[in-house]
């Protein structure tokens, strides 16, 4: 039986890490993405977030098959919302779901939901029921994994990292 299961990540898995963020980079770009195209997210920003202890993956067997990032508290790029609004105001009490990739020797099996479910769980359990998350809109892949998991689409925010529209999604945990 295989043992799935989400935890934190540790500075050992940053390589793992690293490999998949980069093939993810790959994969949006062979899709027409222009999402991760430039700098970021770097090797930098994935050891702070390890560091900060808001990095996740989720293991498969031991192995590194997907990683994401949980912020806790306000996230500026969702301070201002260029169409729409979240449904308790920019400065809610929130965590935001970022860099979900999922390994491309696990794609397909529905891995990227778990993170996402097991982030609900890790929200919840730090006192946070409003949780958001965003996506280009030409992820398509993305935002059919996010609306799946119980997202409802909000408007658009700009990143400042990649200085781009994504689509906000928000989500009230019961």
């Amino acid at each position: 039986m295989t043992c799935i299961y989400v935890r934190k990540a540790t500075l050992e898995d940053l390589d793992d890490i690293k490999k998949i963020i980069d093939a993810g980079r790959g994969f949006l770009k062979e899709q027409g993405i222009d999402q991760w195209q430039g700098e970021y997210p770097n090797r930098e920003d994935l050891k702070r977030d390890i560091d900060n202890q808001t990095s996740y993956v989720i293991d498969v067997d031991g192995k590194v098959a997907g990683s994401a990032t949980l912020h806790l508290g306000i996230d500026p790029d969702y301070l201002e919302m260029e169409e729409g609004a979240w449904d308790n105001g920019s400065e809610a009490h929130y965590s935001a779901i970022h860099r979900v990739s999922v390994s491309h020797e696990y794609r397909g099996q529905g891995l990227a939901a778990k993170l996402i479910s097991g982030l609900f769980t890790v929200s919840e359990l730090l006192g946070f029921k409003d949780v958001r998350i965003d996506t280009h809109p030409k992820n398509k892949g993305m935002q059919h994994i996010i609306l799946a998991s119980g997202f409802t689409q909000k408007g658009v925010i700009r990143t400042k990292a990649e200085n781009d529209d994504r689509f906000a999604y928000q989500i009230e945990l019961h």
